[in-house]
């Protein structure tokens, strides 16, 4: 019934003639067979090496029985939150609960539980006691030592040890997982697989780890930030396949969390023979009654052309994770993979990305990284560019309109991120050129974040002069090819080292522009980034220096609203922010005021100025999200011939 996915009942195993699965692989995303999902590389690469893998997508944590449908593995469990953190996937960065979640059947929230990997590895250990348990994914990978975590406001112990699992497989984990599979499969006890790159094990041996770096015990980080935050950065430094050194944690001088160094990234022919695996490229059949998984459609016509990040932002978790040498797929197997796109039934003729991490990165940043890997405590692009940096748009440029040319491609989308600045270092604007013609639909978003350069110092982003140098040459651009298309930036709120005066810096930037954002990030602390450890210890870990951070909602609150001051919905937030700022000088009628006086408003306040726009593209200054906007003077005047009958009548009443 199900030919072509792997196994997922009793009865696939026996239309398989599978006897005993060699893994199961319990997941907290539905099960999609597409290469932008974790769960179908891990078992598709295991099913190319030999191995027979199974899928328990999303059990029922509270039913030991679901997590034996398939029976007992014989090598091991194959453990994953999914592809994000089950904490982020649940709660917003205001810990209130998510409506749906994108990456289950019919987009129905609560199919997983909270802190998924170790309720599932508890599940498991509770039914079989010795089986090994393998964990990997993002939850896993970010939480593999010691870190803070947002949504208890607590130090967390390494997952290894919460989850009672045997191995982390972390990072992307395709050269690790084959290696443990390997491993079991010769008969080695899974105590003893410890010489693994890309793994992290426990011990309560101290003499067999060897040619490591301690760091600071559980105890000393639990109750010491500094130490935290100094633990932290040793991690950071040694998140490098080439120069990271092996790590160990103690935990009460008993228990070590070993770190190995990361595994060695993959070549552009092992790159080509992940993605050309045999991937059904859809979710699950079964999940069709309910609608599907709605994860599939900002994928599905989407293309993967690199891995890695070398752009170092603050509060992005890639270094940890695919790290920060780039990783490409050569361009016939991207080919190939658009083909198989373009025959899909649904295909409309566009392809929505060919990106990844950072669209428009196709190589590493300078011709040393693939043999010594990038520099420990410097960054490529921040606070200026390396000498070293090699910017060359040939190769995408080359990518894309070999792309453009296919048959029932109509047009190539680019949507994920555009790291401008690099694009900016490019003397030859063949890319801006390129971009600007034939991959923007009248929108492009790009990540400024903020422009004030005391809040980009510590997000680790360019300068503002930066970024309207590239906004100037954006619309330079557009007007000489006679286009009509505008940015979209994205921006951050309270983020760490950002005041009130900083983001009020940020809203008069916005007024000058003639934009207010419809979506603003307020700054989320997750796992294993340097803006976590800023938030949680209030200390920059790369200078150990002091750092402000909003923690108070309400000041959060307040942030967040200067950015969108037009919003009469956050009059109140925005009068308030001024007034504590001492900059009552943006309370006024003047062109430079970001709101009216109170009493001259309507009651929710806040109207723009005559003029303006309460979003880019808009049309009246008389809208907001399409709504109308009454002049201010006008209700004022309508308020007092009301108050004027009402009177009159209360006389009447009187007499």
């Amino acid at each position: 019934m199900y030919e072509g996915y792997l196994p997922i009942s009793k009865q696939d195993m026996i239309d398989r003639g599978i006897e005993q699965l060699d893994f199961v692989y319990v997941c907290g995303d539905a099960y999609v067979d597409h290469p932008s999902f974790g769960h179908a590389i891990i078992a598709r690469l295991l099913e190319a090496h030999g191995y027979s893998v199974g899928i328990i997508s999303q059990p029922d944590w509270k039913d030991d029985s679901s997590i034996s449908i398939l029976g007992v593995p014989r090598l091991g469990f194959l453990v994953s939150a999914g592809n994000m953190d089950s904490m982020v996937n649940h709660y917003s960065v205001s810990k209130k609960r998510r409506n749906s979640d994108s990456y289950t059947p019919g987009g129905v929230m609560g199919k997983r539980p909270d802190y998924a990997t170790v309720v599932y590895c508890n599940l498991i250990r509770h039914t079989y006691k010795t089986v090994p348990i393998i964990i990997g994914g993002i939850e896993a990978s970010l939480r593999r030592l010691a870190h803070y975590d947002y949504w208890s406001n607590k130090v967390k112990r390494s997952i290894l040890l919460d989850s009672g699992a045997d191995i982390i497989s972390y990072g992307m984990g395709e050269r690790s997982i084959i290696e443990i599979a390997d491993a079991l499969n010769a008969g080695i006890a899974v105590k003893d697989i410890t010489f693994i790159e890309g793994t992290v094990y426990k011990t309560k041996n101290r003499d067999i780890i060897y040619d490591a770096i301690e760091l600071p015990d559980y105890d000393e980080i639990k109750e010491n930030k500094r130490s935290f935050a100094q633990s932290f950065y040793k991690q950071y430094c040694n998140t490098d396949p080439f120069s990271g050194k092996r790590l160990f944690e103690p935990y009460g001088g008993t228990t070590y969390v070993v770190q190995n160094p990361p595994a060695k990234p993959l070549s552009q022919t092992e790159m080509d023979e992940v993605y050309a695996l045999p991937y059904m490229r859809n979710y699950h059949p079964s999940y069709e009654a309910a609608g599907g998984v709605p994860a599939i459609r900002e994928i599905k016509f989407s293309l993967i052309s690199n891995r890695g990040c070398f752009g170092g932002c603050s509060f992005c978790a890639l270094t940890f994770h695919q790290g920060r040498i780039i990783q490409t797929r050569s361009h016939e197997s991207i080919i190939e993979e658009a083909k198989l796109i373009t025959q899909e039934p649904d295909f409309k003729g566009y392809i929505h990305d060919v990106g990844g991490p950072t669209a428009n990165f196709r190589a590493p940043a300078c011709k040393k990284q693939m043999t010594k890997g990038a520099c420990p405590t410097k960054q490529c692009l921040f606070p200026t560019p390396c000498k070293n940096l090699e910017v060359d748009h040939k190769d995408y440029i080359e990518l894309l309109r070999k792309l453009r040319e296919l048959p029932k491609v109509k047009k190539v989308f680019i949507r994920s991120g555009i790291r401008f600045d690099y694009l900016m270092y490019d003397r030859d604007h063949t890319f801006l050129r390129e971009l600007c013609e034939y991959h923007v639909s009248g929108q492009l978003k790009v990540a400024p974040e903020h422009i004030s350069n005391t809040v980009l110092q510590k997000l680790g982003k360019p300068s503002v002069e930066v970024y309207n140098s590239f906004v100037k040459a954006y619309k330079e651009m557009n007007k000489k090819l006679g286009k009509e298309q505008y940015l979209v930036p994205y921006l951050m709120s309270s983020h760490p080292g950002s005041t009130l005066k900083e983001a009020i810096e940020l809203a008069e930037y916005l007024r000058d522009l003639g934009y207010m954002p419809e979506q603003v990030q307020d700054f989320y602390p997750t796992p294993s980034t340097i803006s976590t450890c800023m938030y949680y210890t209030g200390l920059d870990p790369r200078t150990m220096e002091p750092v402000y951070v909003a923690t108070n909602p309400h000041e959060k609150a307040m942030q967040r609203a200067l950015i969108q001051y037009r919003n009469p919905k956050n009059y109140d937030l925005v009068y308030e922010a001024l007034m504590k700022a001492g900059r009552q000088d943006l309370i006024g009628f003047d062109k430079n005021c970001l709101i009216r006086p109170r009493k001259f408003g309507s009651k929710a306040g806040g109207h723009p100025h005559k003029g303006e726009s309460v979003k880019a593209g808009a049309n009246s200054n008389r809208t907001y999200k399409g709504k109308h906007i009454a002049d201010s003077r006008s209700a004022a005047g309508k308020n007092k011939k009301t108050v004027k009958k009402k009177t009159i009548r209360n006389i009447h009443k009187k007499k």
